[in-house]
């Protein structure tokens, strides 16, 4: 008896090999994909400004990548003691408006040197909800925890975004005409809009991605959303909110994710660093000198492997810590 509704996932013509850097912007749900890479040490950036969550500060976003736009101190507002930035995730905070716009400028020249060379680039959206600043109309990336009557709530409808982000991929396509993107919709819900207003907001984002998908730039769709709502469907798959996908639900995405993007050359080889990286938080619990010279021995003769056959995939660190092991032998 078939107790789940599975269904297929059409692997993706256009592979990601570690020769191709990928970059993540949008929800959280974007860092739990991303991370995925970054543990097989592919070439990957996730949410160079922060989590973003909602289409409209998602395109600002790339504008500001591709614009070159800088910060400066008309961008950032004082809440209390601390600088903020209102396009940027709560990361981007401090209590010295110089050091906040020094690193909001020197993130975003290293997002737009990446972008330049970047082959994919994965859209999380996570809610059709904005919030503007009732002081100035912007829409903002995050409130900050500024309280919440000092903004105003807006729900973008399908032609706002489809609109929008028809404009955003002509202005990608002709900056970077290699470059793949792929939408993907968050499964995590936003219950603070409540039951009815989080399907209300997913539905808006799943009518003008479906749009989107008909863009001639032949955007694509990886169902994210769907695999939760539709395959996992159990609430054993979240954490203990209710509300975010457990580490359980994130490997059974991260699994159709690669069966969808990575050829078996590629997760061999994800597989054999992620290995590696495993391998240095491995405590080693025997005082026997040759068997722990054996392990390092063995780990080192991997990485050495790996280094020949694809000399860019950093492990130097890994490797020193293993050189280390011999040393202290």
């Amino acid at each position: 008896m078939e107790l789940r509704t599975t269904f297929r996932i059409e692997p993706s013509a256009r592979k990601i090999t570690y020769s191709d850097p990928v970059l993540f912007i949008g929800s959280c749900f974007a860092t739990s994909i991303g991370s995925l890479l970054e543990e097989g040490r592919m070439p990957v950036m996730i949410n160079p400004s922060g989590t973003v969550y909602n289409p409209v500060s998602v395109s600002s976003t790339l504008d500001t990548i591709t614009g070159g736009e800088k910060c400066d101190p008309g961008r950032l507002y004082k809440h209390g003691d601390t600088w903020i930035s209102f396009d940027h995730h709560t990361d981007f905070s401090s209590g010295d408006p110089g050091e906040l716009i020094e690193r909001i400028n020197s993130r975003s020249g290293e997002a737009r040197k990446f972008l330049s060379a970047a082959r994919f680039l994965f859209i999380t959206f996570g809610t059709a909800r904005i919030y503007r600043f009732r002081e100035t109309g912007k829409v903002v990336s995050n409130c900050h925890k500024i309280p919440a009557g000092r903004f105003t709530q807006e729900l973008l409808s399908p032609e706002n975004i489809a609109n929008m982000w028809s404009s955003q991929l002509e202005r990608l396509d002709s900056l970077f005409p290699d470059l793949k993107v792929v939408f993907t919709i968050s499964p995590v819900r936003h219950w603070k809009d409540g039951a009815h207003g989080n399907q209300v907001s997913k539905s808006v984002l799943f009518l003008a991605v479906e749009k989107l998908l008909e863009h001639y730039t032949q955007p694509s769709y990886f169902p994210a959303y769907e695999i939760v709502m539709d395959d996992l469907r159990d609430y054993r798959f979240y954490e203990d909110d209710m509300l975010h996908i457990s580490s359980a639900g994130i490997d059974y995405i991260r699994e159709a994710f690669c069966r969808c993007y990575f050829d078996s050359e590629t997760m061999s080889l994800w597989q054999e660093v992620s290995g590696i990286l495993k391998a240095v938080s491995h405590r080693i619990r025997s005082d026997d000198s040759q068997q722990i010279r054996k392990f390092a021995e063995n780990i080192l003769s991997r990485i050495y492997k790996i280094n020949q056959k694809n000399p860019s995939v950093s492990l130097g660190k890994e490797m020193e810590y293993f050189l280390g092991l011999l040393g202290d032998q």
